[in-house]
């Protein structure tokens, strides 16, 4: 029996120190993950701000985008200036495209959709030499359906046709048409009937030739600022201005 108790009185000692061991181990491996989670939270909660701090920049750059905005719109606003263009003898309300639609003569300048009445033209022009009025019918031949029970009137001066319509009221007559024939007559940008063909492109280069005709032959140059609506039309022959017609088709 003694020879049995010895080795079992060495065993349990070696038993428990390999389990204290054990226990010291596990206890100091535990600490080192928790270091290891430390810094990624730190991580995610310094992240965040500069995440949020992206969409405030958004706005900046929005800003920016609307302050040059209109910097874009700057070539289409010099596009029609109006240094050239003379002011008219009847309020324009600033539109310029009524004013290049328009003659001179002495100081006065008269444009299409000009308000007129046979007083206010006489008082510019001089009297005229004749005047007739038509009102449109259904059987008056003209076949101008659109425009029945207006009326049209024509006034005549030396060199110049000038052709109203009332506005639907019957009181009321504005421009819609004039023909000049005579050189004291001049367009705002001091173009007039005998003026060559060169000097005409030059003064007009927006316009251009409706035809295929020549210098030698008879033709058309268009200069619509705007719209189809709206026109002047140099008529030339032999290379020279040999009339001027200022429009607006009528609806």
């Amino acid at each position: 029996m003694r020879t049995f108790k010895k080795p079992a009185a060495v065993l349990l000692p070696t038993i428990l120190l390999m389990t204290l061991l054990a226990g010291c181990q596990s206890n100091s491996a535990a600490p080192a993950a928790s270091p290891s989670a430390a810094p990624t939270a730190e991580a995610v909660a310094t992240a965040a701000p500069e995440a949020s701090a992206t969409p405030t920049e958004e706005p900046a750059a929005t800003e920016a985008a609307a302050t040059a905005a209109p910097a874009e719109a700057t070539p289409a606003a010099s596009a029609g200036s109006s240094e050239a263009i003379k002011e008219g003898t009847i309020e324009k309300e600033g539109n310029v495209v009524l004013k290049e639609l328009a003659f001179v003569y002495k100081d006065h300048t008269i444009a299409l959709s000009d308000i007129v009445d046979d007083a206010k033209l006489e008082s510019m022009l001089g009297k005229a030499t004749a005047k007739k009025s038509h009102t449109y019918s259904l059987d008056d031949g003209k076949n101008m359906d659109t425009l029945i029970g207006r009326t049209e009137k024509t006034y005549t001066f030396p060199g110049l046709e000038i052709k109203t319509i009332d506005s639907g009221d019957g009181k009321q007559f504005y421009i819609f048409s004039m023909k000049i024939t005579d050189p004291k007559y001049t367009t705002v940008r001091n173009i007039k009937v005998g003026d060559s063909l060169d000097t005409l492109k030059k003064a007009y280069p927006e316009g251009k030739l409706t035809g295929d005709g020549s210098p030698e032959e008879e033709d058309d140059y268009r200069f619509a600022p705007s719209n189809y609506v709206d026109y002047i039309l140099f008529h030339v022959k032999g290379a020279k201005i040999e009339s001027i017609s200022i429009s607006t088709l009528l609806d």
